[in-house]
């Protein structure tokens, strides 16, 4: 297994982009099949192989793609068919970031995939994707360096509006702030700051503050040993009212409880890592 993760170099890029990454899953990988991603309020952009489809399943509805293609954000688990070899880039957008773009289509899309024509996407013909793919990981920098040029070029059409002002405000204040104390921070109406941010990112406040405390709870227990795990610690120390809380939390949200989830640990960071920065 091969990857990697950086991010933009140029500003008006990681304004809405928060980095890039690759995966690779090479023949003789014996890792699991058929990982899991959890609750996400970020889109992506997947770079791959024309030939190659791409299976999402999520209950009993199931999505199958081929080539480059959207991953919107989606508020349920998503279980994905890896038994074949593989190479993707990833490009992960800021949450609500495509709300800019002004593309109806791509603002609040949420819970499916969809194929996408990067060089239509991006204003101008894109390298093709096999060859972009090819020395991915030997090349990194300039892979970076290329999808930095390509992305600013269409973001320079960007347009930033009241809405997408407050989103952005609102962001960094989620992880450790009441929802209901947000407004009065920001000295604004909480109807107002629900209203644009479900606007432009397509999910209540509550909805996208959860998925982000899920994301951080997995860190966490991705860096500890089964062993070592306190379920009433981590409870306290992401504001659970108590473990019955945090069980109800995880099992609504990636469909385990927390005994399920340390015996499988079929998550996509517990197969793949968390992509350290390179």
């Amino acid at each position: 297994m091969k990857s990697w993760k950086q991010v933009p170099k140029i500003d008006s890029v990681s304004k809405y982009v928060e980095c890039y990454w690759y995966l690779e899953k090479e023949s003789h990988d014996q890792s699991h099949t058929s990982p899991k991603l959890n609750p996400d309020p970020s889109c992506h952009l997947i770079i791959s192989n024309s030939n190659f489809t791409h299976r999402y399943d999520c209950d009993i509805e199931s999505q199958s793609i081929q080539g480059n293609h959207w991953l919107f954000p989606h508020r349920k688990t998503f279980a994905m068919d890896h038994s074949s070899p593989f190479t993707i880039i990833g490009i992960k957008f800021r949450i609500g970031a495509l709300y800019s773009s002004k593309r109806p289509n791509l603002a609040v899309a949420l819970d499916k995939v969809e194929s996408v024509c990067s060089s239509q996407l991006l204003g101008r013909k894109l390298i093709e994707a096999n060859q972009l793919l090819t020395n991915t990981l030997e090349n990194k920098e300039e892979i970076g360096d290329a999808l930095d040029e390509l992305l600013s070029e269409w973001m320079l059409k960007f347009v930033e509006d009241k809405n997408s002002k407050i989103v952005r405000r609102v962001l960094p204040l989620l992880e450790n702030t009441s929802i209901t104390e947000i407004g009065g921070m920001l000295h604004c109406s909480q109807r107002t700051i629900e209203r644009s941010f479900l606007k432009v990112t397509g999910l209540t406040m509550k909805q996208c503050q959860s998925m982000i405390r899920l994301e951080e709870i997995l860190n966490y227990l991705y860096q500890r040993d089964i062993g070592n795990i306190d379920w009433s610690h981590v409870a306290s120390l992401y504001n659970f009212s108590d473990q019955p809380h945090l069980i109800r939390h995880l099992k609504n949200s990636i469909g385990s409880t927390p005994a399920e989830y340390v015996r499988n640990r079929d998550l996509t960071i517990d197969i793949y890592g968390d992509f350290e920065f390179n």
